[in-house]
């Protein structure tokens, strides 16, 4: 630094340049709605990459779901935190101690109340906080219970004949998992997406009377031994459970992941905890398109109709002419409820 003190010296005026910052990451790939994205893919979005953390399509980044994790800014683009913050983006699998704060892909902020590996902080409430930085304000609660809009004597008259685990108490206590659900749009909307959802389930088990698969004969058929995970429960451990059938070991493993339980090492949760069973079924409504182009939750918010719904559920078996007894089976028992709750079914009601 002796020249620069001889410059001093010597009376010039000396102008220091702040140093350039960082280069943003390279873009990943354009996210595309016709594309589909497993656990771990990139794709970005107006500047900034994003991570898929299970199976989706067609749902653009940052997303309602929780599906991408936000990866940060790229090829230039800024997003920068509100002033005071700067606290690391959550990540999915990434250990965070008590204390610990994190940015959530929706923008607000949680502290973790536990030690946790990585669980999502807007489902696993036991083990995050909202946290209000610099002036950001949390996002509000799940609404109370009493604003569901199916009532327990509605629910029981949906299904007079349910097993005692399908408890509406059950599918109440679900419901903060996935918040959106049967919260958005109109009351009409609204009464809608329930109505929907519950006929579907009441075809998948028979009017809530069937907790597992009855076909025993299939239960070694769900263990995708490709998987890196395998099947820790053992090969004949992930058939069929709960509302909408939970089957395969790859769906127990993203259920699990996205709700913050470990569901792989132990799929007989799904059987033994009304709220567990309700929540995986509340999972693929709102994060799976299966054989479909769109969620079942998307398609009852959007317009597309209750016909998308079925699709999205077993559109493979049933949809363009393949089984027209079971679509109508859906269908009747969608008609039924909906007149249950008050409302009309809508347009496009078979696939």
């Amino acid at each position: 630094m002796a020249w620069f003190a001889a410059l001093l010296m010597a009376g010039a005026v000396v102008t220091i340049l702040p140093s350039s910052p960082a280069a943003a990451a390279a873009c990943a790939t354009p996210w595309s709605a016709s594309a589909v994205y497993t656990g771990g893919m990139t794709a970005s979005r107006n500047g900034r990459n994003y991570q898929a953390k299970w199976w989706t399509q067609n749902e653009a980044p940052p997303g309602t779901t929780g599906v991408w994790a936000d990866q940060g800014a790229c090829g230039g683009g800024t997003n920068p935190p509100p002033s005071g913050c700067n606290h690391p983006n959550w990540q999915a699998g990434t250990w965070y101690t008590a204390g610990s704060i994190v940015r959530y892909t929706n923008g607000q902020y949680y502290i973790a109340e536990h030690d946790n590996p990585g669980y999502d902080p807007i489902i696993s409430t036991w083990y995050w906080d909202p946290y209000t930085c610099g002036g950001t304000t949390p996002p509000p609660s799940p609404p109370p219970s009493g604003s569901f809009v199916v009532s327990q004597a509605q629910f029981n008259q949906m299904f007079p004949s349910r097993n005692s685990f399908y408890t509406y108490s059950g599918l109440v206590a679900a419901l903060s998992a996935y918040p959106a659900f049967a919260k958005t749009g109109s009351d009409t909307v609204r009464k809608q997406e329930a109505a929907a959802f519950l006929a579907n389930v009441s075809h998948e088990t028979g009017g809530l009377v069937h907790i597992v698969e009855q076909n025993t004969a299939n239960y070694p058929h769900y263990c995708d031994t490709s998987q890196p995970y395998g099947c820790p429960a053992g090969q004949a451990a992930y058939y069929g459970r709960g509302p909408i059938q939970l089957s395969w070991n790859f769906n127990y493993k993203a259920a699990g992941d996205a709700l913050g339980i470990n569901l792989l090492g132990n799929p007989y949760l799904v059987q033994n905890d009304a709220a567990v069973a309700w929540k995986t079924a509340l999972w693929y409504w709102n994060t799976q398109s299966g054989p479909g182009t769109m969620t079942g939750h998307n398609a009852m918010v959007n317009g597309a109709g209750f016909g998308q719904t079925i699709r999205s559920i077993n559109g493979s078996l049933e949809c363009d002419g393949r089984n027209p007894a079971q679509v109508q089976s859906r269908v009747s028992k969608y008609q039924s409820f909906v007149q249950i709750l008050g409302t009309t079914p809508g347009s496009n009601l078979s696939c």
